[in-house]
């Protein structure tokens, strides 16, 4: 079931995305809302909070501020990515752990693959990273 959008300008956002990269980001939304709410108990995330940062879609976990921001958009080269504080170590932690063939931008970035839905399950560790990151 698609989480339904809680903050107008989030939707706006990803409306401006182009295809297919609104859906390969759409589908990285989703599993932001359900791997939140399939943590076990001892690292309840809390509530969601949608909303924008620069123009990009952004999850934080306002209840429990257990995450470090995760902001959904597109690299410079026009590439979907998920993005998290770069002075975080989440993205640093998950490029040693990750598929040698997933690009980075640093500590801020991974570009994730169009057109390979079942290739997501692959960022599915830092999603869940970087909403625990400070349990």
């Amino acid at each position: 079931m698609t989480q339904a959008f809680t903050s107008s300008a989030a939707r706006d956002a990803f409306a401006a995305f182009p295809q297919p990269a609104r859906t390969t980001l759409m589908a990285v939304r989703a599993m932001i809302f359900d791997i939140a709410a399939t943590l076990p108990a001892d690292q309840n995330v809390g509530r969601i909070e949608e909303s924008t940062k620069w123009g990009q879609p952004s999850y934080a976990t306002p209840d429990t501020k257990s995450a470090t921001p995760i902001r959904l958009g597109l690299s410079k080269a026009g590439d979907p990515a998920i993005f998290t504080h770069c002075q975080s170590t989440v993205m640093r932690d998950f490029r040693d752990l990750a598929a040698p063939n997933l690009k980075f931008d640093g500590n801020r970035a991974v570009f994730l693959p169009i057109g390979h839905p079942t290739k997501l399950d692959e960022f599915a560790p830092l999603i869940r990273a970087a909403l625990t990151y400070r349990l």
